[in-house]
Order: C-alpha cells, then structure tokens, then sequence
C-alpha cells in the first residue's frame, strides 16, 4: 500500500502552504513547484542512499525523487532543491517502516525517519538531533493532495504548515527505463 501512495503521488504540483510560527506568533505563505518522480527499488540513485544507511536495497519498497521550486512570503529569495526518499518495510506489510532521505526536512543533511500507512494516509515522522517533524499527507481526489506538519525545536520553538497541491501533470518516463518502454508499447 505504500508503494501505491508514493505511485499516487508522482507528477508535477503546484503547492500553496500556510505556516504559524508560533513562537513569534506570526504567519506566512508560500508558493512552490513540485515535482515527485517514483524510482525503481534498482535504481542506482535508490541502491547508493540504501548503501550510505547500511540497508539491503533489496529491501527498499521504490524510491521517489522529489524536486521544489518556491517562494515564501518573508523573503525574497528563491527556495529551490531536490531529494531522494527511499521507504524500507519494517515487515511484508509494508504498512511502517524507516524511511530514508538524502536531505532532511528541517535540516540540510541526510536522516532517516519513519514512515507509518494509516487509512489512505501516509505519516512521515523524523527526529533531528535538535528538532522534530511530523507530516501527514493524504488525497482528497486524484488530483488534490493535502499535507500538514508540524515542527518542534527541543527548547521551544514551534512551526505548523498546511499545504494544499494540486496536480498540474504527470510526469513521464525517462527513456531507457521499462516504463518507458511499456509506454512505447502501450500506444
């Protein structure tokens, strides 16, 4: 099932968030590009962050590439960058397990966090040496994704998102992928 909402997610969104900044109890918004790409288990991208954890690649569920191109409201500066998310299963359920990132979240350096599947909902949950992150994403439609975190600094500071994206396109195979090929044949 996992693998389905990662499969369900890929194309290119357009993402508009919200965030509360609470411990200066202000707010913001932010606009962005989105583009998530599902890789294959064998991928090289997938066996190299597999290999920098230490886990079987055998063991990954897929990988996904996911790509952002935004702007907050605070600043004017352009928030750009990319990462690879590899889901490894805790059991042949595939319901939970750890999930590996190139880049964190909150902060810019490689973690591993969890990944827990709750009806038609996936829940991302990474701890960092100095913070905690929690996200919650799920479908209202095909094309409407929603998501919601919240970020906690230990000692105090405190941030929570909601992020509505909708689906512009579905992005297409690379060439010399079977997935290519299966489209080549398809048509």
């Amino acid at each position: 099932m996992s693998l389905s909402f990662f499969e369900l997610s890929a194309g290119r969104w357009f993402s508009q968030r919200t965030s509360h900044h609470l411990a200066f109890k202000q707010q913001e918004g932010g606009k962005s590009n989105l583009t998530i790409e599902v890789l294959a288990k064998d991928h090289p991208e997938v066996v190299k962050l597999c290999q920098h954890y230490e886990v079987d690649p055998t063991q990954a569920l897929c990988g996904a590439r996911v790509s952002w191109d935004g702007t907050m409201e605070w600043d004017e500066e352009k928030h750009a960058g990319s990462t690879v998310l590899v889901p490894v299963a805790d059991s042949l359920q595939a319901l939970e397990g750890q999930l590996l990132r190139e880049m964190g979240y909150a902060e810019k350096a490689p973690v591993a966090g969890r990944y827990l599947i709750n009806q038609e909902e996936l829940i991302l949950i990474t701890e960092y040496e100095t913070m905690y992150s929690k996200e919650r994403l799920w479908f209202e439609s095909p094309n409407v994704r929603l998501r919601h975190s919240i970020l906690k600094r230990f000692g105090g500071f405190s941030m929570a998102s909601f992020c509505s994206e909708i689906r512009m396109g579905v992005t297409q195979p690379k060439a010399n992928t079977p997935e290519a090929a299966d489209a080549t044949n398809s048509g």
